[in-house]
């Protein structure tokens, strides 16, 4: 049940609409090399999951996990791996896979950590790119949506764990 003071910000057809044009331009990109996709748990689990079945593509799926909010609405700042990548990327294109780009800082430790491994290319989808609060500057090659500073819950996002199921996007209300 989604409560009254959420507010809706993007509809489920919505999302589903862009992640087609999403995988359209990713697919294009990347016509005829192989892809090494890295999902950024957990929130990234829906897109994810979207985009590669909209490809058209065959690629290599990895999971990393990366904490920075435990139950804030706050990133912390302080980025710690929780999962690594179990696959060699050496010499292999990249593409990370987020829910929600932010302060940035999440992102930036993660590409850094990336890069150290060589792979031919790195760069990031997003389902949300979130730049009232950006940090540190990284680039988003492609997103979603861009969001407002607001606190956004449903599909995949989560504010401590709840809200991932909701198929629509919100806001939630301010504290």
């Amino acid at each position: 049940m989604i409560p009254e003071n959420f507010q809706l910000l993007f509809s489920h057809k919505q999302i589903d609409e862009r992640i087609h044009e999403l995988a359209a331009c990713i697919s294009s990109d990347y016509h005829g090399r192989p892809l090494v996709i890295i999902g950024v748990l957990k929130g990234c689990l829906v897109f994810l999951a979207d985009i590669i079945r909209s490809l058209g593509f065959d690629t290599t799926v990895e999971f990393v996990q990366v904490a920075s909010y435990g139950a804030s609405r706050e990133s912390s700042g302080v980025c710690t791996m929780i999962k690594d990548l179990g696959t060699d990327i050496t010499g292999h294109d990249v593409l990370i896979v987020e829910d929600i780009v932010d302060t940035g800082e999440t992102l930036m430790y993660l590409i850094e950590k990336l890069q150290q491994r060589s792979p031919a290319s790195v760069r990031v989808c997003a389902l949300l790119n979130k730049q009232a609060r950006r940090r540190v500057p990284v680039v988003v090659d492609y997103f979603g949506f861009q969001v407002e500073d607001v606190f956004v819950v449903g599909y995949g996002l989560d504010f401590d764990e709840r809200y991932r199921g909701l198929s629509d996007i919100y806001a939630l209300p301010p504290e």
